[in-house]
């Protein structure tokens, strides 16, 4: 018997939890390491370097979403990949053009111009990959990159620096291209195995592909929201509390937020998102409310583990992962699984609306998100001075983003209810 998709999404979600932890295990490890011996300055520009250029092709990855959904509902994989392509060419030659020369001359940053071209073409050729297997549900694939990666780069990095003798600095920017490369030609290889695309050809402007595009956009610029949502946090730190307490911020807590996001909410739109698409282009309803209520189930447990280790072990947790004086950071963690359910459960409707292809929908909510977050932090600011009012206000902005989502959500449930039973009172009139 072949599988449902409820049993695909579920089997996949879990597999990319545990490819996630091994992920972040090896990630984790590696960077221990090397803050041992290499320079805080050296570590800081790679960073530095590789989030601008990542945040510079932000847009390329607001693409994966869209592209699942119109292909779900069009089956038209030859427009939908060639704008991708168009669209990739134009933001490389954008980050070339642009973000490069700001790079070396405006930050003055030392790092060699072909190690720059290569991490811009490394990264867009990555994202270009991920979408392609995203779009074909190609789970099995996306999964095993999700920990390749990181053991790709480790090793690469050990040959340049102990075999080839190249400097740490150097070695860590050779590594991460080559790893990116090489994990776009294994995606592409095991891809071309089961799926071959069209090549590079004019695209097809009818009112489909305009509709995609449009989608796209708004899909991309939801991704810069959400990150745009976290950096607030971020910048809210920096102007209204002190030194220490934006080290804990940066240190421990968005650390976590991003471990959490990683390992409980990117699956969501990675796994669970093509699958809902897939069931409303069927008209299998019954398998979707049968992956909601388990997700339900999933993200009450998670959330409430989460919320009980935090509420009675998170200062025990704390002292132990980092230094005695990072202890400052637990109260603001615990405050964090307070609402970290409710992210998930946004997750879940967020991407519901998605697969109906409602991306302006889901844009909205992310605006509205970002507004309450900046209103409430000042009203919060009114009650403590306390940096737990940061966290606290980005707790209020997903509470308002998950009103919004089930309000959008039951909508949109009340009329496939309304289609269904129009359809069973024609068919029994017929």
């Amino acid at each position: 018997m072949s599988e449902s998709s409820f049993e695909r999404a579920k089997r996949s979600f879990f597999a990319a939890i545990w490819a996630t932890l091994a992920s972040l295990s090896l990630g984790l490890a590696f960077k221990i390491w090397l803050a041992q011996w290499v320079a805080k300055s050296d570590l800081a520009l790679y960073h530095s370097v590789v989030d601008i250029v990542s945040l510079s092709l932000i847009f390329l990855s607001g693409f994966r979403a869209s592209m699942v959904v119109n292909f779900t509902q069009t089956k038209n994989a030859k427009d939908i990949t060639n704008v991708f392509r168009y669209a990739m060419i134009l933001m490389v030659l954008l980050t070339w053009g642009l973000v490069l020369p700001y790079i070396k001359h405006q930050l003055d940053m030392d790092v060699e111009y072909i190690q720059l071209v290569g991490l811009i073409f490394g990264v867009s050729l990555k994202v270009y990959f991920n979408s392609q297997i995203g779009m074909y549900r190609l789970y099995h694939i996306a999964n095993r990159v999700i920990w390749i990666e990181p053991l790709t780069q480790i090793s690469l990095f050990l040959t340049c620096y102990y075999v080839l003798q190249q400097t740490a600095i150097s070695s860590l920017f050779y590594s991460l291209i080559l790893s990116a490369l090489t994990v776009a030609v294994y995606m592409f290889i095991q891809r071309r195995k089961e799926i071959a695309t069209t090549p590079l050809a004019p695209i097809h402007l009818d009112p489909q592909t305009l509709n995609f595009v449009k989608k796209s956009l708004m899909s991309s610029l939801d991704v810069g929201a959400s990150i745009l949502m976290t950096y607030i946090t971020v910048l809210l730190t920096i102007g209204y509390f002190t030194i220490d307490e934006l080290g804990d911020f940066q240190v421990v807590v968005r650390p976590m937020l991003m471990y959490m996001t990683l390992l409980f909410i990117f699956p969501v739109y990675r796994y669970l998102l093509p699958e809902i698409a897939q069931c409303l282009s069927r008209g299998e309803h019954d398998q979707i409310a049968k992956i909601r209520r388990w997700f339900y189930r999933f993200a009450f447990a998670i959330s409430s583990v989460f919320l009980c280790v935090m509420i009675f072990f998170s200062d025990e947790i704390v002292s132990f992962v980092f230094p005695i004086t990072y202890v400052t950071a637990a109260p603001v963690l615990m405050h964090f699984s307070l609402f970290f359910g409710v992210m998930m459960l946004n997750a879940f409707q967020v991407a519901y609306i998605k697969a109906h292809g409602h991306f302006m929908q889901s844009l909205s909510i992310r605006v509205a998100g970002i507004v309450t977050l900046l209103c409430m932090f000042y009203v919060f600011q009114l009650i403590t001075d306390n940096v737990v009012a940061v966290i606290l206000a980005m707790g209020a902005g997903y509470v308002v983003m998950f009103g919004i989502s089930s309000v959008m959500e039951y909508r949109l449930l009340q009329q496939h209810k309304q289609k269904s039973a129009l359809a069973a009172t024609e068919a029994a009139l017929n």
